[in-house]
């Protein structure tokens, strides 16, 4: 626990108040998290798992289809079992977010920085409705998706504090997290969509029954490379689904200033679309499964527009307010949460109780607090793995480094 201090601004009042709660409120989360935990525990395991709602159906949103006959079911089957893994997921992926805020805010996290919170049923429906052996890619807003994809929660933060239990042994930061299926974290607007529709490519050359999911936002969707990759799929009749993230703003401009127009799925023209409640995590997977059958079936590339909303600015340089007024985040944040809509049904259906779900949020935020802790105190890389895995499965190589008298060594 740490000490507490006084400083000028608790002569004021107002500050003297706040700073007197804070210092409350840490205390009493440090002695009751254990107890909390406890207390959780006790409640379920006395009311049993077999009173609990194994599985229920709900109805959700009917998709907006371009080019084809039908859209994907109006009704979602949700099993107990899966409920409560989307809930842990999405909430380790709202606090590693925030956690990643605080750790910016306090200079130990640097350089670029987009964060995913209210998004999180984006990364989750899409993973709920793929295979592991599939493949995805996605632009500079990835952490969400490298956990998704595998990556525990503290190398992807140590990777944001560059260090060498990262996923990318430090080297790659927030933009650049890999791991099997998955090819990152692009920095370079668009450039993904390409290299998207080449990995769907090497599958259907290879004559695997997988799929690649090619993400990018709505600030790229006027990219030309794009439109290029549009091209190539459908011709090639690619197993890739294309879906653009809008979330309503491309930095700071809103999609209705930046697209003549701003229905996104039948930017593929003679592509197949859909336009999906992206803070729905049922409607995403739903969609998703619909997509990727399409895509194996051989009936070649489907482009998918989920709608959603970023809580934080576009990236940890951008307040987020200047260009959209904070009612506006706190409308959504109030009617459309994406963990509050899955927590919702979980517990208006009596499939976990309020106790098991906080159970749940005091594991998530040990597990966000062990990782960011890992994530301060592992080490840097040394400067002698600088030069390192430029190549897979080479010798070793010498590396010319700023001036012709340096060389480094790169290992595979």
């Amino acid at each position: 626990m740490g000490k507490f201090s006084l400083n000028k601004q608790c002569f004021d009042p107002f500050f003297c108040n706040v700073n007197l709660l804070n210092y409350f409120y840490v205390c009493e989360f440090e002695h009751s998290c254990l107890f909390s935990l406890q207390a959780a525990r006790a409640v379920v395991s006395a009311r049993g798992y077999a009173d609990f709602t194994s599985e229920a159906s709900f109805d959700i949103k009917k998709c907006d289809i371009h080019r084809l006959e039908e859209g994907p079911p109006l009704q979602a089957v949700l099993t107990r079992e899966e409920g409560l893994k989307y809930y842990r997921t999405m909430q380790v992926l709202r606090r590693m977010e925030l956690k990643a805020d605080q750790l910016y805010k306090q200079k130990i996290i640097r350089g670029f920085c987009h964060l995913y919170d209210g998004q999180e049923a984006c990364a989750v429906g899409i993973e709920a409705a793929i295979t592991p052996s599939d493949h995805l890619i996605t632009a500079y807003r990835a952490h969400g998706y490298t956990y998704t994809r595998g990556v525990p929660v503290r190398e992807i933060m140590a990777e944001l504090t560059g260090r060498r239990g990262g996923c990318a042994k430090g080297k790659g930061g927030s933009m650049h997290m890999y791991a099997k299926h998955f090819y990152g974290g692009n920095g370079i607007v668009g450039a993904q969509v390409p290299l998207g529709a080449g990995v769907a490519l090497a599958r259907k050359y290879l004559d695997k029954n997988e799929v690649c999911v090619t993400l990018y936002g709505d600030g790229a969707a006027n990219q030309g490379q794009i439109f290029e990759a549009y091209n190539m799929a459908s011709l090639w009749k690619l197993p890739c689904i294309f879906i653009c993230e809008n979330n309503k703003y491309g930095m700071g401009t809103s999609v209705e200033r930046a697209s003549a127009s701003t229905d996104y799925y039948k930017r593929g023209d003679f592509i197949p679309g859909l336009r999906v409640d992206g803070m729905d995590i049922l409607c995403v997977r739903e969609a998703t499964k619909f997509a990727a059958d399409h895509c194996r079936s051989g009936k070649g590339p489907i482009l998918m527009e989920l709608q959603t909303y970023r809580y934080h600015g576009h990236s940890m340089s951008d307040p987020g307010v200047s260009y959209r007024t904070r009612e506006e985040i706190q409308e959504v944040r109030s009617k459309s949460d994406p963990i509050s809509l899955l927590k919702d049904r979980i517990l208006s259906n009596n499939m976990a109780s309020v106790e098991e779900l906080k159970e749940i949020d005091v594991e998530v935020r040990k597990e966000i607090e062990d990782a960011a802790q890992f994530a301060t105190t592992d080490p840097e890389p040394a400067l002698d793995d600088l030069c390192n895995h430029i190549y897979s499965n080479n010798p070793p190589i010498e590396v010319r480094g700023t001036s012709p008298w340096v060389k480094y060594k790169s290992a595979s």
